[in-house]
């Protein structure tokens, strides 16, 4: 049985990860120290024998006894509340968990693919955005700290992939969404989710008029495992390629939640890209990858599992308490 060590598992992508890979039939080991991450997204796993799981944050020494075929590095925040909230556990767990990982996969032999971001292309000149465009990126701005994370991310898994021969793949991973999605997190579906499940109106950030493209979980999984078992070792855009006004999405989520709140505005934040569209000319090419699910039917199972939460969660305005200990 294949091994796989999957960091940040206990997030939103992790914990789809962890799903894909038991049903390939892996042992799969989920590591995540749950600053931003939920154990509730993973519990359906413990009881199975070709899971395990160990609280860890990845910026200190890692060791995983026994053999280990593949590692797929997800430990990060991704959202800008968290990262703006542990601006240095952001850049750590770029840059020294990273390099700790690189190296447990140069002493095991193992493949490690490295979670990246269309972040590192900041507010984009060029539209659609390809692998080749090197970013427009603030590195002193409030976002820099993730973004200049992810960019020396890719820079030291190339050096190891290059000078150690370690075999390393690199994913650009554009907004994604679906069920186990954190309410409040910052991001563009779960506030507006959120914001029509409480009656509350829609915020929007500046006119509205700066675009992005989602992609359904299921399809980036799809995308993600495809790459890892590629022999492409250069970054590869995974994302949805159709293109949306957040004004005009706004306006689909109330038509969605079946509710009749207005959409508001308020002040764009310093630094928000205002183009968000990858070209995917190389992951329908190498990989034979693309979408498959479309926004409608992909929203729909969003409201399904939010309709779900409590009222509790829903009331939340943050998920994790992120107390001196975490602020190291």
């Amino acid at each position: 049985m294949k091994r796989i060590l999957i960091t940040g598992a206990a997030g939103f992508l992790g914990s789809h990860l962890c799903d894909r890979f038991i049903k390939e039939g892996f042992h799969v080991i989920a590591m995540d120290n749950l600053i931003t991450g939920d154990l509730k997204n993973i519990e359906h796993l413990f009881k199975l024998e070709q899971f395990e799981y160990y609280h860890h944050d990845v910026t200190k020494f890692v060791h995983v006894p026994g053999k280990l075929d593949y590692i797929l590095h997800f430990a990060s925040p991704a959202s800008p509340i968290d990262y703006l909230k542990i601006p240095i556990q952001t850049l750590k767990v770029g840059a020294l968990g990273t390099h700790n990982l690189l190296g447990l996969a140069k002493e095991k032999g193992a493949r490690i693919l490295i979670a990246s971001t269309s972040e590192i292309y900041g507010d984009p000149l060029v539209h659609p955005q390809t692998e080749e465009y090197y970013g427009n990126v603030n590195t002193i701005g409030p976002r820099g700290v993730y973004d200049e994370a992810k960019r020396f991310q890719e820079s030291i898994t190339m050096a190891y992939h290059r000078f150690h021969g370690v075999e390393t793949r690199i994913v650009r991973i554009f907004n994604t969404y679906g069920p186990r999605m954190r309410l409040n997190d910052g991001r563009v579906i779960p506030a507006f989710m959120g914001q029509a499940l409480r009656g509350e109106d829609l915020t929007v950030f500046g006119d509205g008029s700066q675009t992005r493209s989602f992609c359904y979980v299921d399809d980036e999984i799809e995308g993600i495992y495809r790459l890892l078992m590629s022999d492409y070792t250069l970054p590869v855009n995974i994302g949805n390629p159709h293109e949306i006004t957040i004004s005009d999405f706004a306006e689909e989520i109330i038509k969605l939640t079946g509710t009749e709140q207005k959409v508001i505005y308020k002040d764009l934040p310093k630094d928000d890209p205002m183009q968000r569209q990858p070209d995917i000319t190389k992951a329908k090419e190498i990989l034979g990858w693309e979408p498959k699910v479309g926004r409608e039917e992909g929203m729909r199972k969003t409201f399904e599992y939010f309709k779900t939460l409590s009222n509790d969660e829903l009331e939340k305005t943050e998920h994790r308490d992120f107390s001196e200990r975490n602020k190291k």
